[in-house]
């Protein structure tokens, strides 16, 4: 079955690069119109063409978020069928010892807080059928590598928010799932954080025996919001290569 977005739209926060960049680039290349918002780096255009524009968003601040999504719901026909909400990052390695309240507060604000305001926005201008996917992380499941103890905590938030939400909208008929990645090689997040001695020892872990990629996360992201993911809802999707059974 070819997937068809034709006349759908969508918003892909965090989608300037990494995996975000091949999420708005695998749905519009199915046809769909698509919004991508961006913040910590310059934009980076998409192709003539593509379908594809990008808006600057703190979408941690939720009067930012309410008037963007108005604003894309305009720039998009008046409706959202597709939000996925990648917005997120581990900001810096820190132990809870040494943890100030600050970074604490960043990481729950940019991880959650943003999937949450961006979630509430969204539906407003979402009609019956429509897909919501939030990112997660194999950090949801294992607690995360050293100093990302409250980046895999949101994680997990993200997870039990993904299975309230699905209860809460299945009378609509939107179905609400996450994405869990494990390690996704040539990213911003492990090439910013993660050294490459270690990507290699992670890569080697796996039973594939190498990193994702960007793509392959995204691909999951296409079945999750076309025609053959319509009895799919609550559930945590598990993107990486053998590493962790759930």
């Amino acid at each position: 079955m070819q997937i068809d977005l034709s006349g759908k739209t969508a918003v892909v926060t965090g989608g300037n690069r990494g995996i975000g960049r091949s999420f708005a680039t695998a749905l519009a290349g199915c046809g769909a119109q698509v919004v991508v918002t961006y913040y910590s780096s310059d934009f980076e255009s998409f192709p003539d063409g593509s379908g594809i524009s990008g808006v600057a968003l703190d979408a941690t601040n939720s009067a930012d978020v309410t008037a963007f999504m108005a604003k894309a719901a305009e720039t998009l026909g008046g409706k959202i069928d597709i939000l996925i909400n990648n917005a997120g990052g581990l900001l810096a390695r820190v132990e809870t010892a040494t943890m100030s309240d600050e970074h604490f507060h960043n990481v729950v604000n940019v991880n959650f807080s943003s999937c949450f305001y961006c979630t509430r926005e969204a539906l407003k201008f979402m009609p019956d059928g429509g897909r919501i996917i939030n990112l997660s992380s194999l950090a949801a499941h294992d607690g995360g590598g050293g100093g990302s103890r409250i980046y895999a905590a949101t994680k997990g938030a993200i997870n039990s928010f993904t299975r309230g939400m699905a209860k809460e909208l299945a009378p609509r008929q939107i179905t609400v799932n996450a994405i869990s990645p494990g390690f996704i090689a040539d990213t911003p997040f492990h090439n910013t954080f993660t050294p490459d001695n270690v990507q290699e020892i992670v890569a080697g872990k796996t039973l594939i025996g190498r990193g994702g990629t960007p793509d392959e996360v995204a691909y999951a992201a296409l079945y999750l919001v076309s025609q053959m993911g319509t009895y799919v809802t609550g559930e945590v999707m598990e993107i990486n290569g053998g590493l962790y059974f759930v």
